[in-house]
């Protein structure tokens, strides 16, 4: 670990300069709190670096929490090994894509059975929050169960006891992209309209307390729900095809299903009953 100063530690063992430019640049933010750290992945990002935990007290900045909202990771372990699979597993693969609309922009033609109460539920919750996703994307509904493009993807796997693991990476696709992308000019705007002076105009943030910042929070939990039951309703598909092609039910030894914590933005909690400052990450 390296100590570049006191608001900036380093974990990666490559570093190129504009990455680590970015990084000073965003560690001298005021609302940094205690440090920006930069992780073994650190690479150049928008505004702010990718692959680093920015944890802030008081203030959100949304370009750094980024535009997939609640991405991250399922896995599922199996009873198999590998020597248990049939070998042609091409059929395998295909019949995935044939369950899971691929790409960016490819949605569901219609609401699946599994889908339905999962749609049902962010319904419930997007009206707790006080909004309508459809402002957003009115086919938002059919996005759920989408992988979408870029590093999304979806694996069979085996872990060093070679246990057979269904593994997929995907987030809160179309909706949970325009959700971010409003409020990054929400915080543009208030910076304008306030003459705050930005390093960069994606470092532009949300203060808490104000109205800007509690409706991206009620949005920004909604994406992150989203985004967790968009894995769920994909693994429930590939566990289908998979226990298809096997021809026996699958036994899920194990299921993980997490928001990943690469490039994660924490908001510490202000509170006076609260020494110290405990976290809450929105990642």
């Amino acid at each position: 670990m390296e100590t570049i100063n006191s608001r900036l530690k380093n974990w990666a063992s490559i570093l190129d300069e504009k990455t680590r430019e970015q990084a000073i640049t965003t560690a001298k933010m005021p609302f940094i709190f205690p440090h920006l750290a930069l992780m073994p992945d650190a690479h150049l990002g928008k505004g702010a670096t990718v692959g680093s935990v920015i944890p802030t007290l008081g203030a959100i900045i949304p370009a750094a929490v980024g535009v997939d909202i609640g991405c991250g990771m399922i896995a599922v372990k199996t009873q198999y090994t590998d020597e248990q699979l049939p070998k042609d597993r091409k059929s395998l693969r295909e019949e995935i894509e044939r369950a899971i609309p691929l790409s960016a922009g490819k949605y569901n033609r219609k609401i699946v059975a599994t889908a339905a109460p999962r749609i049902a539920a962010l319904k419930a919750l997007a009206e707790t929050a006080g909004f309508d996703p459809g402002d957003y994307a009115k086919n938002w509904e059919l996005q759920l169960g989408t992988l979408g493009s870029g590093n999304h993807f979806i694996e069979v796997s085996l872990d060093e006891d070679n246990n057979v693991w269904l593994f997929l990476h995907s987030g809160s696709r179309g909706v949970g992209n325009r959700i971010a992308t409003k409020h990054i000019k929400v915080a543009q705007q208030v910076a304008k309209k306030y003459w705050i002076d930005l390093p960069d105009p994606d470092l532009a943030y949300l203060v808490e307390g104000t109205e800007e910042f509690d409706s991206y929070i009620r949005e920004l939990r909604w994406a992150q729900h989203f985004a967790l039951l968009n894995r769920e309703e994909m693994m429930d598909r590939v566990i289908r095809q998979f226990t298809e092609w096997v021809g026996a039910e699958v036994q899920e030894i194990e299921r993980i299903n997490c928001h990943h914590m690469l490039n994660s933005v924490c908001w510490y909690l202000c509170s006076d009953d609260l020494v110290p400052h405990p976290p809450r990450c929105w990642y």
